[in-house]
């Protein structure tokens, strides 16, 4: 199977599609489509995010590029070999991952980073495709409740049964993976205090160990 990223013009969330319209007048230098992952699919370890950012990844085409989460999120992977290079908030800058692959459960940005369970689940194909080309994967990584919802939805585990809590490991043995969860690397987490950076690095360690 070939993975296979949303049309440019994917046209299956009416919400967004209106959104990113109107993103196209407003900010015609952007993006403003569907946003590509970033990394290997031979990778042992998929992150996956909630939506792309209005100025950062719906800008730059890379998931948490030129976001305040990748500004946490990149620095980390790096300094625990998960990658090289240097982030400089943008694409075209040498910073590539190692053994790691980022997504989105909604690949399209949303209206005030909030998304529907519609669009998650029209999304949701592309995510099952992903994971499906991925032979080596091993571990995923959840940034926040609404992409562990996702990644239980799209491989057919019930939700009920594998509660979402920050660094929790979860074996969903039908796919002999784990699913480890954290808060998601947003400046709102980071600013109150429900994530700090060393509670992240936990999870980061936490991951290197099953590996």
């Amino acid at each position: 199977m070939d993975f296979q990223c949303p049309d440019k013009n994917c046209h299956l969330c009416p919400r967004l599609l209106e959104f990113r319209a109107g993103n196209e007048k407003k900010y015609p230098a952007y993006y403003n489509g569907p946003v590509e992952p970033f990394g290997s699919l031979d990778a042992e370890v998929l992150v996956v995010g909630l939506a792309p950012g209005l100025n950062g990844a719906n800008q730059t085409n890379r998931p948490f590029t030129g976001d305040y989460a990748g500004d946490v999120l990149y620095p980390v992977l790096l300094k625990y070999g998960f990658a090289s290079g240097c982030y400089e908030r943008r694409k075209d800058d040498n910073y590539r991952l190692i053994n790691v692959r980022i997504t989105n459960s909604v690949r399209c940005v949303p209206p005030q980073n909030k998304v529907t369970g519609e669009e998650v689940k029209n999304c949701g194909r592309y995510l099952t495709q992903e994971i499906a080309c991925m032979p080596r994967l091993k571990v995923i990584l959840t940034l926040g409740s609404v992409a562990h919802n996702a990644v239980l939805g799209v491989l057919g585990y019930r939700k009920a049964a594998y509660k979402f809590a920050h660094n929790a490991v979860h074996h969903l043995e039908k796919h002999h993976l784990l699913m480890i969860n954290s808060y998601h690397t947003s400046r709102y987490n980071i600013n109150t205090g429900v994530l700090t950076e060393e509670m992240f690095e936990a999870v980061i360690q936490n991951i290197k160990s099953h590996l």
